[in-house]
């Protein structure tokens, strides 16, 4: 018997009952479906997180005062610690080949007040070059210049967050002063906005302003509290974070085998851990979702047996007039292997429909994985031929006089 006709007798079997093959496929269908649905929501986030940290940039490099220290017997914290100087930021600023950009950083965080209105923000003493690192840009305004940080001077550029705080009436804030620690600084420029970032932080609610003005006026010390730097390129972090360690080791004249006093860490080395967890989640929740394929396959075993229990009358017909064992054995794989495979197209347009449903539904950003398609079929494929095989083995194995006798 060829195969042609092995198809036409399998579909006509499923054709004559049709709720019983649905039924069925509903197992494949909600695993299929189920699995490419919880893959997209996996790689979706992963997607979502990279393109917020190449946002704040993929090269950014952070350097902070060296954590869990000894001094005069007593274990110190990163914020209390001094180790981080002015002649530190100016060694890496002129002394490397793999860094393109550094500003110190300093900041306060407190009460912001213009007339009436008042809000809580940070202020951050940077220098020009935080804008490049950071990924920032000026809306409106100009930002403050190497003069202003030579000077001192008593200004600041504001995110959209502080500007609707201080401003809830669209009033133009350039040129206006606002006052922080009773301290009056001149707005000269407005930040595009960026919202929040995939941790919910308001990238908005900030205020730069020169870092000397902040060391001298608003926290009046002479240390920096850290520093932030970028890499050439994104491949080269590795080689910057090495100039900057030994650049450090050697003003601070740290001896070798004396541990840092110092901490330097990369959004890639970030990068690297959440993309290691977000695949971890990914994994569990396609292994979550994967039990309801398990849960159809045993749909589709229990089904087959009941098919070649009704219709051993009709085996024991056919190996009467001439259909061998093999041909019994490919036409109930056939079945199941159309059940199966049905049952996996349309689970995985259900899927991908889901996947789109929430999107536009909750705004999570889903992303259907081309692999998890293939995958999806070569499962259905493997599910329909492993668990259709004992039952199609039990039917060609039927004795034919006895299966024509069968009641």
């Amino acid at each position: 018997m060829n195969i042609v006709n092995l198809f036409k007798i399998a579909l006509k079997a499923l054709s004559n009952n049709k709720m019983r093959g649905f039924l069925t496929m509903l197992g494949i269908i909600i695993g299929v479906a189920s699995v490419i649905t919880m893959l997209a929501i996996g790689q979706g986030s992963k997607n979502s997180i990279k393109n917020q940290i190449g946002e704040m940039g993929s090269n950014m490099i952070m350097i902070q005062p060296g954590a869990d220290m000894m001094r005069g017997g007593a274990r110190q914290s990163a914020s209390s610690m001094e180790t981080l100087k002015l002649v530190d930021y100016e060694s890496i600023l002129n002394e490397t080949r793999f860094v393109s950009a550094v500003s110190p950083t300093v900041n306060s965080a407190g009460q912001f007040i213009y007339g009436p209105n008042n809000t809580p923000s940070t202020i951050y003493g940077v220098s020009p070059d935080y804008l490049e690192i950071r990924r920032l840009s000026i809306g409106d305004g100009s930002m403050f210049t190497q003069q202003d940080i030579i000077a001192a001077s008593k200004v600041c550029v504001v995110g959209k967050t502080v500007v609707d705080k201080l401003f809830p009436n669209g009033e133009n804030p350039i040129g206006k002063v606002i006052r922080y620690n009773k301290i009056p600084f001149s707005i000269i420029g407005v930040l595009k906005s960026k919202g929040f970032n995939s941790m919910g932080m308001d990238q908005d609610d900030m205020v730069l302003a020169p870092f000397t003005t902040i060391q001298k006026r608003v926290l009046a010390i002479t240390h920096l509290q850290g520093m932030t730097a970028s890499a050439v390129k994104e491949e080269y972090s590795e080689q910057a974070i090495n100039e900057i360690s030994e650049l450090l080791r050697r003003n601070h004249k740290l001896k070798p085998g004396v541990e840092d006093d110092f901490n330097i860490r990369s959004m890639e080395e970030m990068l690297t851990t959440i993309s290691s967890v977000m695949n971890m989640l990914t994994l569990l929740l396609g292994s979550v979702a994967g039990i309801s394929l398990l849960v159809g396959g045993i749909g589709i075993m229990n089904i087959m047996y009941v098919s070649v229990t009704e219709r051993t009358r009709e085996i024991g017909l056919r190996m009467s007039i001439g259909a061998k064992g093999r041909d019994i054995l490919a036409q109930f794989l056939i079945e199941s292997i159309l059940i199966s495979v049905t049952g996996g197209l349309i689970g995985v347009l259900f899927g991908g429909g889901l996947s789109l449903l929430i999107t536009l539904a909750a705004g999570f950003t889903t992303y259907v994985q081309p692999w998890s398609v293939i995958l999806s079929f070569v499962v259905c494929t493997f599910t329909g031929v492993f668990f259709g095989w004992y039952p199609a083995k039990k039917a060609a194995q039927l004795d034919p006089i006895d299966a024509i006798r069968y009641e």
